[in-house]
């Protein structure tokens, strides 16, 4: 036998030999034809949720809040939690189905001792697509208790679509905007009533949005004021006024009363000077603070 032929058995036996060794020393967790689900577990203005059961391991969400940025973020919520810092590397595996189609690498996990795995927004949008391919973002990485255990865990692009782009259109339908943007609101009137001015009423336009898909709002301040045109006496009243009219508003949003604050403070407390029409109307103001648990 000649020393060619020789060399080429060798090969095909190593060949043989990798794949079986490389994968044996690996815990696999993926959702297998049939029970690979994807599920868009919160769908509303404000979030939107894509969740994938990794069965015995726990779950995959990508997850989109509203906000004036469009915004991603991947998590991996674990059963057991990392039991100390290391990486896991991220890779793109194509299907059985193809091959001779290399796998390519995404990017890198940083595990946090006892917290849940995190991706940067590239790389969770890098995932999103490659799972649209087909693929499979598969995460390597060392056992935390057996360092000489390998794990793999993969995303299973089966039955991934359609909850892909019902995911997309939810995103698309965020609100532009988010609870930090309306949590304080500086609201303006027209001289000598009620009558917010039309850049008051475009944002008071937002939180009744808003607060239909939020009812979690624990407290909101209303503090009114005016300008020092008209007697401190009546000034009082019309600020105590702006502040009913804004507290009315909250209640046919749906806020019960009891969570509602109002402080009335006619002429005290002016920002601006009430030497100008502009200083007055601005001073002719009332302060709107919401709190969350």
């Amino acid at each position: 036998m000649n020393k060619v032929k020789i060399l080429f058995i060798l090969v095909a036996m190593i060949c043989q030999i990798l794949p079986y060794s490389a994968q044996a020393d690996y815990r696999r967790y993926s959702g297998s034809l049939n029970n690979s689900k994807w599920n868009i577990t919160t769908e509303s203005k404000l979030q939107c949720d894509l969740t994938h059961e990794i069965p015995n391991y726990g779950y995959a969400i990508f997850k989109s809040e509203a906000g004036k940025i469009a915004n991603l973020e991947f998590e991996l919520d674990m059963m057991r939690l990392p039991a100390d810092y290391s990486l896991a590397n991220i890779e793109s595996v194509p299907p059985r189905w193809r091959p001779g189609v290399a796998s390519k690498p995404i990017t890198s996990m940083q595990w946090r001792k006892q917290f849940n795995g995190e991706v940067d927004e590239k790389s969770a949008w890098v995932m999103l697509t490659e799972l649209e391919k087909g693929f499979f973002p598969t995460l390597y990485y060392t056992d935390w208790h057996n360092k000489h255990d390998r794990v793999a865990v993969a995303l299973s692009a089966t039955n991934f679509t359609d909850s892909y782009f019902k995911f997309l259109n939810c995103m698309d339908n965020l609100l532009q905007y988010n609870f930090t943007d309306i949590a304080q609101l500086d609201l303006n009137f027209e001289f000598g009533g009620a009558e917010l001015d039309k850049p008051s009423k475009a944002k008071l336009d937002q939180v009744r949005e808003y607060l239909k898909h939020d009812n979690a709002i624990e407290g909101i301040t209303v503090k009114a004021y005016s300008d020092s045109w008209g007697g401190r006496w009546k000034n009082l009243q019309v600020s105590i006024q702006r502040g009913e009219q804004i507290k009315q508003m909250f209640v046919d949003a749906g806020i019960d009363e009891s969570k509602i604050t109002i402080e009335g403070f006619g002429e005290k407390r002016h920002i601006a000077s009430n030497q100008t029409e502009l200083g007055r109307q601005a001073n002719r103001r009332v302060v709107v603070e919401m709190v969350k648990p």
